[in-house]
């Protein structure tokens, strides 16, 4: 009875596995499409040399022009003109802005790669489940001598392992070319908050890391 009842809950996860491996292939088609356009959009207009634009936020009049003409992203520039938008905040708490707009940039792009890397590590394991599923009556069909009961088991096992790599390989790419992005986005951001505290306080620059 236990063991009927086990080959019946593992026959019944076939059909749901199939499901969801599709869902995820189609998920990681429209992650492709969405990271082309990323290349069109923010990464083709995001146009910063770092210690060009240290230099000028440090020699600048009004660093408020200064940003709106450089090269970061526009969510970016937003984040820093509000730091430079509280004319009357003490240090400290200039200092904290900056500390959480800092942070909310870094999450805006960890929530970006985080369907992908969920992705890359489940797929392989639906596919895995796949593919063992439909083996056991595979089994089952060599010994009654069901050849084309066989055949179609396999044919569903290889498609699914198919599947679940073809998701994951895509995800990984995914992700490994906006993480490497996202990482220049955010030490220009870093660097852009850093230059742009120093001279909202009226400070000499601060030491490297003191926004992260």
């Amino acid at each position: 009875m236990l063991i009927e009842s086990m080959h019946a809950l593992a026959s019944s996860l076939q059909a749901p596995v199939i499901a969801v491996l599709m869902e995820l292939v189609a998920v990681m088609v429209v992650s492709v499409g969405m990271l082309i356009a990323e290349l069109f959009t923010e990464h083709r207009s995001f146009k910063v040399t770092l210690p060009k634009l240290i230099d000028d936020l440090g020699s600048a009049d009004d660093p408020a022009d200064v940003v709106r003409k450089s090269g970061l992203l526009g969510r970016q520039k937003n984040a820093l003109l509000e730091i430079l938008a509280h004319p009357q905040a003490t240090p400290a708490e200039r200092e904290s802005l900056a500390v959480n707009l800092v942070a909310q940039e870094q999450r805006h792009f960890d929530n970006r790669v985080k369907v992908t890397d969920l992705i890359a590590k489940v797929a392989p394991m639906l596919g895995l489940m796949g593919t063992l599923i439909p083996l056991g009556p595979g089994i089952m069909a060599i010994g009654a001598g069901e050849t084309a009961q066989l055949a179609e088991s396999l044919l569903v096992a290889f498609d699914t392992t198919v599947l679940g790599l073809i998701a994951a390989v895509a995800a990984v790419c995914v992700s490994t070319v906006r993480k490497s992005w996202y990482a220049k986005y955010m030490a220009a951001f870093e660097a852009a908050t850093e230059c742009v505290l120093d001279d909202a306080n009226g400070q000499a620059p601060a030491s490297e890391g003191a926004v992260s």
